[in-house]
């Protein structure tokens, strides 16, 4: 019961800095950040407005260790990126899985909230561990991604 009070809290606490950032006009600021990488492994996002921003609030929300804040968002993304009247996912759309698995975050506040509900002094002294391997896994998934798109396409 512990556990779940505190990881409820985490997900209230961060869920609401969203929303503020959001309002706040921040997210703008990060789609606009974002960007460079979004066209890259996004080229669809550059022609709908509406995709581009649910890529960015789903990339933004697994940066802040949100994972669950990151699920609707991330539902949305991929249904724009569904191919109509395909049974085949897009390599976009695969893309999008490998980094939402891989989850970018440079605040993992799920885990810190863990680790504090379970007596932790320093819940984020694993910061630099999390940046080092969510980086080379998302880095090597995405990788892997763009390469099999590539060898399934005749």
């Amino acid at each position: 019961v512990t556990l779940t009070v505190a990881m409820a809290g985490a997900v209230c606490l961060w869920s609401g800095v969203g929303k503020l950032l959001e309002r706040g006009g921040a997210m703008e600021i990060l789609a606009w950040l974002l960007n460079p990488i979004l066209k890259r492994v996004f080229p669809d996002s550059q022609k709908d407005s509406v995709l581009r921003g649910y890529l960015c609030a789903n990339l933004c929300a697994n940066l802040l260790g949100l994972g669950n804040a990151a699920t609707p968002m991330g539902i949305q993304a991929a249904k724009r990126l569904k191919a109509p009247g395909s049974d085949e996912a897009s390599d976009q759309l695969c893309r999008l899985v490998v980094l939402n698995t891989a989850s970018i975050q440079l605040l993992p506040t799920n885990v810190a909230a863990v680790r504090s509900a379970l007596g932790c002094g320093q819940p984020f002294d694993i910061l630099p561990a999390v940046w080092v391997t969510s980086l080379l896994s998302a880095g090597l998934g995405v990788t892997a991604a763009v390469l099999l798109g590539k060898l399934r396409k005749p």
